[in-house]
């Protein structure tokens, strides 16, 4: 689970830093297996939502339903952290968590269905 949830977070972060560079790099680069739960070849939106809920549910580690830095600290920087804290409390709720990695799904979907490539 621990590995899963590496790998989530690697997602999480890798389409804020493409935006950054403004490269055409795929967000799920190297995982498209792991997330195409169908195996149609393609990774949907529901598949990538139901993987990312049971990352944040991983990364959890406290079981409180918040993420705190200290949580997360190995695999997110400072700043990819007070990015996903929108309402900048300190932490990061599950619906904070699922905002993010959707509206960078939603960025990565270059094509507009609902899927990646």
């Amino acid at each position: 689970m621990k590995k899963r949830a590496m790998i989530a977070i690697l997602l999480l972060c890798q389409p804020t830093f493409v935006a950054a560079q403004d490269q055409p790099v795929s967000m799920y680069q190297g995982q498209k297996d792991k997330l195409d739960s169908n195996s149609n070849g393609t990774v949907e939106r529901s598949e990538y939502q139901a993987f990312m809920a049971t990352a944040f549910t991983s990364l959890d580690k406290n079981k409180d339903g918040s993420l705190q830095s200290a949580e997360v600290a190995k695999v997110l920087t400072t700043q990819q952290f007070s990015l996903s804290d929108a309402n900048r409390d300190g932490v990061v709720g599950q619906s904070e968590f699922m905002d993010r990695v959707m509206t960078d799904f939603t960025a990565a979907d270059r094509s507009g269905d609902g899927s990646l490539q």
